[in-house]
């Protein structure tokens, strides 16, 4: 990827959440505490799944590959956002910008694809109970899952496949924390016009066909709920308020940013600082505290490492 010199800006300066020096040192405990507790509460969730035979369900299998993308998401440009609130020159390359930018549509992506399977999910589990176990097959779960993963790396393309040949001579001022389309594509030496249209298809066709499904999945398992008056009706109305919340959380921040993605608002750093590390960091909290097999699974692990490290002491 050799577009440095062909555009004339070999890297990007990032002006990061805020220019006063005094708040750096603040922020800079506060993202790296925020940021542990993403990997701890995450890769939790996945060992978890993976360690109890109880929790060996379609459910599960996506809850564990939504919290390894959250995982993902949050990794991208977090870490080089905490590094570089020590540093004066907040600078990244060229061809990391690029990554970046790619990263970010791939994890963002895939994520909306993975909430539509786990609303499909909870559709067939509740509606369709007694063909449950059939249709949601492990071959089925991962090809939703191989499916998250393509439709994100083809839709990352399609926005970044323009976006690199474009000629930047600068100014070459990134208004954020990580490089991210709309503010990047501002800054080329050309008319955009056209990209900004393409880009905005592109995303809001994935945003828009991801939360409509989403929408339909809801109304439909709600309508059904309502019908019924079993004792799992509790079970599933909690279960479908952390699906909502979830992606509540996720898709507001991205709807606003991209709705607009071309004029200069102050509150775009909150959102994306939002969607980067506090959703991460949320959806292990929504999914396990309001969830009591995921909670009693927790403390049987718990209990098998406590039990390990006792023999390891007397040992």
């Amino acid at each position: 990827m050799d577009q440095a010199n062909f555009s004339g800006v070999a890297e990007f300066m990032l002006l990061g959440l805020s220019g006063t020096s005094e708040f750096q040192l603040f922020y800079f405990l506060f993202f790296t505490v925020f940021y542990m507790a993403i990997l701890l509460g995450n890769f939790l969730i996945v060992l978890t799944v993976i360690s109890e035979p109880a929790l060996h369900t379609p459910m599960y299998f996506l809850l564990s590959n939504l919290s390894f993308i959250d995982v993902c998401l949050s990794t991208f440009a977090t870490p080089k956002m905490i590094a570089d609130f020590l540093l004066e020159h907040k600078s990244i390359s060229f061809d990391g910008c690029m990554a970046q930018i790619f990263f970010l549509h791939v994890f963002a992506g895939g994520e909306m694809v993975l909430l539509v399977a786990m609303a499909y999910d909870r559709y067939v589990a509740i509606c369709k109970p007694l063909h449950y176990a059939t249709i949601m097959s492990l071959q089925k779960c991962t090809g939703l899952v191989v499916a998250s993963w393509v439709i994100g790396i083809l839709h990352s393309l399609s926005q970044l496949t323009f976006t690199v040949n474009l000629p930047f001579c600068g100014p070459n001022e990134v208004d954020s924390f990580f490089c991210d389309l709309p503010l990047v594509i501002k800054l080329a030496c050309v008319d955009t016009y056209v990209l900004e249209i393409m880009m905005l298809s592109d995303s809001g066709l994935m945003a828009m066909t991801s939360f409509i499904l989403l929408l339909i999945s809801y109304t439909v398992i709600l309508v059904t709920v309502r019908r019924h008056s079993s004792a799992g009706i509790a079970k599933a109305r909690a279960t479908l308020t952390a699906h909502i919340t979830v992606v509540t959380l996720f898709f507001g921040p991205c709807i606003f940013i991209y709705a607009w993605p071309f004029s200069n608002f102050s509150v775009d750093k909150i959102l994306s600082v939002f969607y980067t590390v506090f959703t991460p960091l949320l959806n292990p909290i929504i999914y396990t505290l309001r969830n009591k097999e995921m909670k009693s699974a927790m403390q049987k692990l718990r209990g098998q490492f406590m039990n390990v490290r006792q023999l390891l002491q007397l040992s």
